[in-house]
């Protein structure tokens, strides 16, 4: 086996040279990903390797940047197309989800649009409006496109390169306060599917189900319980669409209770079907209502204010003490 340790934006550096390596149909563009890098330097170099008809720089146009991805895609490549923020996605959103999301359905199987749209999302980078959201939702809710989030480099680099082969269109949301986070990728991992949800901590008292930045909190959360005596199993979703309810339905038939966390505020959200999903699969054996944790119903806020907008380890607590009260 092969590994090496990497940060998180760097594991995905990695998996688009390398399968830019494998395929000369991958095409990576969006604003400043070439000769700057990208403003988070995750495209750092490609440019260099690849050159400037493999990695393109396009004008401040996302609409323009799903539009052109969406005619590559239908003449035989696989592009690659960065939305430079997370709240910078919506003046493409009538591309992605009236078109890209449509193709196979409306050419009856005959045409297909391998896009994968690299989103960095999420909070707690000290950022201004719109650089900072979690619109995940609006996309799940979306049939034909599939939504999938890394939590580490290892998940970054194998989740990105099985979502650029795939032949469907892939929203890849990057947790970007997670791009420096280390870790090792091992890269003979070849049978990695991005679509299955990971056991990431076992135990037997409760289920703590998160995705993308949030699973290291959970995780520390988790930790901290068992001071309380309580013995937490987290779940890693990976996917959020589809959603791997098989994993975490056998996670809680096991425990009798579930608390979901997000980023994202919870009304009408990942969690809301993801506790739905849960209530129906595993109602005689709850021992409590499942509980939900996530940012709150309101636009997102100024950056000094982001620490109590955010789930942090002590809200987590507060639900599994909820949870535990029942």
């Amino acid at each position: 086996m092969t590994y090496e340790n990497l940060a998180l934006s760097k594991a995905i550096t990695r998996a688009l040279s390398d399968e830019m390596s494998a395929c000369e149909d991958v095409i990576v563009l969006g604003e400043d990903v070439g000769k700057l890098g990208g403003v988070f330097r995750v495209t750092d170099g490609l440019y260099q390797e690849f050159g400037p008809q493999r990695v393109l720089d396009t004008p401040l146009g996302e609409s323009g940047i799903i539009g052109t991805s969406i005619g590559m895609a239908m003449n035989g490549l696989r592009p690659v197309p960065e939305i430079q923020f997370d709240g910078f996605v919506f003046p493409a959103f009538n591309q992605i989800t009236t078109q890209l999301a449509k193709i196979r359905t409306r050419s009856t199987g005959q045409l297909s649009a391998p896009v994968t749209i690299r989103l960095p999302y999420g909070g707690a980078v000290g950022a201004i409006e719109h650089h900072s959201e979690s619109p995940e939702a609006y996309f799940a809710h979306t049939p034909g496109l599939r939504v999938v989030v890394p939590s580490s480099s290892h998940d970054a680099y194998w989740m990105l390169r099985k979502s650029i082969q795939h032949p469907d269109p892939v929203i890849f949301m990057e947790p970007k306060r997670r791009y420096w986070l280390k870790g090792d990728v091992e890269f003979s991992a070849d049978d990695y599917d991005p679509f299955q949800a990971a056991v990431v901590r076992e135990g037997t008292d409760l289920t703590l189900v998160t995705y993308g930045a949030l699973v290291p909190v959970a995780l520390a959360a988790a930790e901290a319980a068992v001071e309380d005596g309580h013995d937490i199993e987290v779940i890693d979703l990976h996917s959020i669409s589809p959603l791997d309810i098989g994993t975490v339905a056998d996670s809680v038939n096991k425990t009798g209770r579930a608390v979901i966390v997000q980023e994202a505020s919870t009304f009408v959200s990942v969690s809301s079907e993801l506790s739905a999903a849960v209530t129906e699969q595993c109602f005689y054996s709850l021992e409590a209502p499942v509980l939900r944790v996530g940012g709150f119903h309101m636009p997102y806020p100024v950056p000094r204010a982001e620490e109590e907008f955010l789930p942090g380890i002590d809200r987590i607590l507060d639900a599994i003490d909820r949870s535990f009260s029942y």
